[in-house]
């Protein structure tokens, strides 16, 4: 019951920050394009951070093996993410998408942070790198009706800065350097961004959503069951296949497959032309009742797994 209350309290100080960039963008003082700076900001500084913050713990047996079972597991609840949308949404490529794939780096490790501990970052390093993957080759396939080994570019892949930010993580867990305490720090500092600037961005896109139309559109409803409920569930008895021993790491998997719509969806309509304010809807409705569905998930979990 103490995780629920620390969860659910969380949640609304990430509703009252996204409150904060509804504010500013109302009254002039965040633009579209001041947005795009704090998204830039996300990418390339602060969810880097916080991945590379996730791996600055000791190599021991136990690490090592929980990395490997997280990647299994990661793959494991993003594929059966991907199969669930599909069957739903097959007329729908933005509601497919959307379904797929969460909100973990934004949303969903302030709340493992919050809930579980910054250790358990750790085990969800290898689903934030398989679910931009996705997202960048399945997830652009169905958007643009292209293979998708022609979304998939290795040389832009490894260039991406969650990629590099994991590439420095892993090296550092199994080098096991210490970084000098001037850096670790600037480093907490920098990760310490990554909460309230997704969830200014947040606000801003709520800012620009026609909201009493939004809330009357009944297919939003069904994806926001499917991301929020439906996907969770079978995320959950997945997850009871690992021993109990491994608790943290399930609970990190669970909040990270339990999230909201991810924003890139947003992102990747917009880039390739589709109906962007749709996209964006559906981010704001399931980030809306995700204030609901976590906490009653979580509940469900800690009942399950005793």
């Amino acid at each position: 019951m103490e995780m629920i209350l620390i969860l659910a309290r969380q949640i609304l100080q990430m509703f009252l920050l996204a409150g904060l960039g509804y504010a500013l963008f109302k009254f002039g003082k965040i633009t579209r394009e001041d947005s795009r700076a704090l998204g830039n900001i996300l990418i390339y500084l602060a969810l880097p951070a916080v991945i590379i913050n996730g791996f600055l713990v000791e190599r021991t047996a136990e690490h090592m093996t929980g990395m490997l079972l997280s990647a299994a597991g990661a793959a494991a609840l993003l594929l059966t993410s991907i199969i669930i949308s599909r069957l739903i949404f097959r007329r729908d490529p933005i509601a497919a998408f959307a379904g797929a794939f969460s909100n973990p780096g934004f949303f969903g490790i302030p709340l493992i942070v919050a809930s579980v501990g910054q250790g358990a970052v750790f085990y969800v390093a290898c689903f934030v790198a398989f679910l931009n993957v996705g997202q960048w080759t399945y997830g652009v396939s169905i958007l643009t009706g292209q293979p998708i080994r022609q979304g998939f570019e290795p040389k832009k892949l490894i260039k991406a800065p969650f990629i590099i930010a994991i590439l420095i993580g892993l090296f550092l867990f199994f080098t096991q350097i210490q970084l000098p305490a001037v850096i670790s720090g600037c480093l907490s500092t920098v990760a310490g961004l990554n909460t309230p600037l997704a969830m200014f961005t947040v606000g801003v896109y709520l800012a620009q959503t026609d909201v009493a139309g939004m809330i009357r559109k009944k297919k939003l409803y069904l994806l926001a069951c499917t991301r929020l409920l439906l996907i969770p569930l079978a995320g959950m008895l997945l997850l009871s296949l690992l021993p109990d021993t491994l608790r943290d790491m399930k609970m990190a998997l669970l909040l990270a497959i339990a999230c909201p719509v991810g924003s890139n969806v947003a992102v990747y309509a917009q880039l390739h032309g589709k109906d962007y304010p749709y996209a964006v809807e559906t981010v704001v409705i399931s980030t809306l009742l995700s204030l609901f569905s976590i906490p009653a998930i979580v509940y469900l979990a800690s009942v399950v797994w005793g």
